[in-house]
């Protein structure tokens, strides 16, 4: 397999009859996925989501993908295609579009749906929203596109066969081989293997799941566990997932009803949500089952279920406000269930295990995917991606979507099935790839940086200052100030330190103040000293000190102020 590349130069510009493919998110991430195909002096972007900030990233909202090396190329953009309604897929479409406004936007019914929202909560101009759906073959500028079925966690997904005279690209988005999808959508593998006979020069596919053998559990197996979960439950039950899993909550409703419960939506995203899959057919609500958050409370607690966003821990999310006792409507008492219905995103695994401490000192029984099958995975496992090498053949192979263990698996179940090892691309954001002739090549890299939103920030906050973050939460604060005369260097205020958000008190720097008295006087001199050398001068003798004595690191602030 190629291997993953370092220190690449900007590609050239794209030689004539070829496609160059730009990984701008998604590749060494389970994130922010977004690929963009340039042909023919012409860019056609697939999928635009966002990344959720790690506990390492304080303050960070949501991670984008990098649109510097698009941006000026917006006027070349001829569309964008989402695959399908999932934040990492589709949260940053209005970022990009406050770039250019009008980029036309093709997704499935449901895919749009969830779109609409976003772009006006945003205040932009809705743009061209196009419908596809399985079946359908379009002409986006020189690409020509045709639209696949395949089943995922969401319904209405679709992977896109994209053609062109440079060579033809699958792309699976995310997908996996249900056989019995509660919506009976199958993934379309006749269609694959129509690709498959036509010639597939590239296949882009999902590698979430890579390193999992096997084949994934079909989702209507959920429901006999969610039946006997809810009919073991005493009090309250509270059910955590994806605001977007259409295909769980109907899950939880059937079960709900079955077991003589009422459910409330819980969660400004998971009631829009389910508001839209309800309106567009996608979710059936059995009679009476949905009632109100504000008023379920009448009801006595055994019959009471509450669907709330929070599965990954997010701390403003609904559920850690619930743990943390500060919820509008609940209360969880002691013999509540709260039920984790979702898979653990790599990274959250401490915030979402300090949530289920914190839910469980409260008394509640917390059923999660360790201790019961309340989940199953939306992505294809090793025995699924087997199958689609076999019934495709590609001739390239670039696995996407997945951290860098998972694109690396990936690449080794296609050189089982017979791709050859030169002919599977492993690469990461930013490592561009050109398809001329049948062949792939690295052609270089583009800027492919996280771009955080922080508040109203977007791109403004760097990792040096997340580093600055970190270090005051982990090693607290230290401000030194000293006032100094400038025309004769007298050092007229002696420094004086203080502290935050360490165990010492103020009292213990006593120690150090004669030496760092000492050297600041030493430091100044008549005429004056650029007071930044005396800062510096008394940075160096608290960190030395601090390091030696008290075995921390914090923020050191110097303050000089000439008089």
């Amino acid at each position: 397999m190629k291997p993953l590349y370092e220190n690449l130069a900007e590609p050239a510009p794209l030689e004539e009859g070829a496609l160059r493919v730009i990984p701008l998110g998604g590749l060494g991430e389970v994130g922010r996925n977004m690929n963009v195909l340039e042909y023919a002096g012409k860019l056609l972007v697939v999928d635009c989501g966002v990344l959720f900030p790690e506990e390492t990233q304080p303050g960070v909202d949501l991670i984008l993908p990098d649109f510097s090396w698009i941006e000026d190329r917006l006027d070349d953009v001829v569309g964008m295609i989402l695959t399908h309604g999932h934040e990492d897929h589709i949260g940053a479409v209005p970022y990009l579009l406050k770039l250019r406004a009008d980029i036309p936007i093709y997704g499935s019914d449901l895919t749009l749906a969830f779109v609409e929202p976003k772009i006006r909560e945003h205040r932009l101009p809705s743009p061209d929203l196009v419908v596809v759906a399985e079946g359908d073959r379009i002409n986006i500028g020189p690409f020509n596109c045709e639209f696949v079925a395949v089943t995922h966690s969401i319904p209405d997904a679709l992977a896109v066969f994209v053609r062109t005279d440079a060579g033809k690209v699958l792309i699976t988005g995310d997908f996996k081989m249900d056989q019995l999808p509660l919506d009976g959508r199958l993934t379309d593998l006749r269609a694959f293997a129509r690709f498959g006979e036509e010639g597939v020069d590239l296949f882009m596919v999902d590698s979430t799941n890579a390193e999992v053998p096997g084949f994934v559990t079909p989702e209507c197996e959920i429901g006999p566990v969610l039946d006997r979960v809810f009919a073991e439950a005493t009090g309250q039950i509270v059910v955590a997932s994806f605001a977007s899993h259409v295909h769980r909550v109907q899950q939880v409703m059937n079960a709900a009803h079955r077991n003589g419960r009422r459910v409330a939506l819980v969660g400004r995203s998971m009631e829009r949500n389910m508001r839209i899959a309800e309106e567009k057919g996608y979710l059936t609500v059995p009679p009476d089952v949905i009632v109100d958050s504000a008023t379920i409370a009448d009801l006595p607690p055994h019959q009471r279920v509450y669907m709330a966003t929070g599965s990954q821990g997010e701390p403003m999310a609904a559920l850690s406000r619930m743990a943390a006792g500060s919820h509008k409507f609940v209360t969880l008492e002691p013999d509540d269930m709260v039920v984790f219905a979702s898979s653990l995103i790599p990274g959250n695994e401490n915030s979402v295990y300090r949530l289920i401490n914190g839910l469980m000192r409260l008394g509640a029984r917390v059923v999660h995917q360790s201790n019961t099958k309340v989940h199953v995975s939306g992505h294809a496992s090793a025995g699924e991606l087997l199958y689609c090498y076999n019934i495709i053949q590609p001739t390239n192979v670039m696995p996407i979507h997945g951290e860098i263990r998972h694109l690396i698996a990936n690449g080794q179940l296609a050189v089982k099935t017979g791709v050859p090892v030169e002919n599977v691309v492993l690469a990461e954001d930013g490592v561009v790839v050109d398809l001329k002739d049948g062949k792939t090549r690295i052609a270089g890299a583009v800027p492919c940086e996280y771009v955080y939103v922080d508040g109203r920030s977007i791109g403004e906050i760097s990792e040096e200052e997340l580093a600055a973050r970190r270090t005051l939460g982990a090693e607290g604060f230290v401000s030194v100030y000293a006032v100094v005369e400038r025309d004769s260097g007298m050092v007229l205020a002696s420094p004086t330190i203080r502290a935050i958000g360490m165990a010492e008190d103020d009292a213990v720097f006593e120690e150090i103040l004669p030496e760092v008295d000492a050297a600041l006087r030493e430091a100044a001199a008549p005429g004056g000293v650029d007071p930044y050398v005396l800062q510096q001068v008394m940075r160096r003798v608290i960190g030395r000190w601090v390091a030696r004595r008290l075995r921390r690191r914090p923020m050191i602030v110097p303050v000089v102020v000439e008089q």
